[in-house]
């Protein structure tokens, strides 16, 4: 096989394979880094929110602040309910958008697969 034959096959398998497989890992890689910050977010969030209620729950010394404590959380309950919520859709757009570019990098990798067998074809015909 000749150097010209071996360099072709070469960047053939980069444009094919190798080219590909590490778009898509670099793609995974990013997406996971996404999502463990938004996991750490969150979890961060939620333990500041349970120790900060632990604390407001020790304060209790009367019933009028018992009565405080028990009205505050009806909004720490909504106000949880709308974090979760928002960190849903936070993920559900992260996936969107993997799946977008996943696709967009299959489609790029059928036509450059495509392209390079054409090529393939007509350079054996010759």
């Amino acid at each position: 096989m000749s150097n010209t034959n071996f360099d072709q096959v070469t960047q053939q398998f980069e444009s094919m394979f190798f080219g590909p497989a590490r778009a898509y890992a670099a793609m995974s890689l990013d997406y996971s880094e996404k999502l463990m910050a938004a996991q750490f977010d969150a979890a961060k969030a939620y333990s500041d929110l349970g120790i900060s209620q632990a604390r407001a729950a020790l304060n209790v010394k009367d019933a009028e602040g018992l009565r405080t404590y028990v009205e505050g959380q009806q909004k720490v309950a909504k106000d949880v309910g709308e974090r979760v919520k928002a960190d849903a859709e936070k993920v559900v757009a992260m996936n969107q958008e993997v799946a977008q570019q996943a696709q967009k990098l299959t489609e790029e990798t059928v036509k450059t697969a495509s392209k390079a067998a054409t090529t393939a074809t007509k350079s054996t015909t010759k």
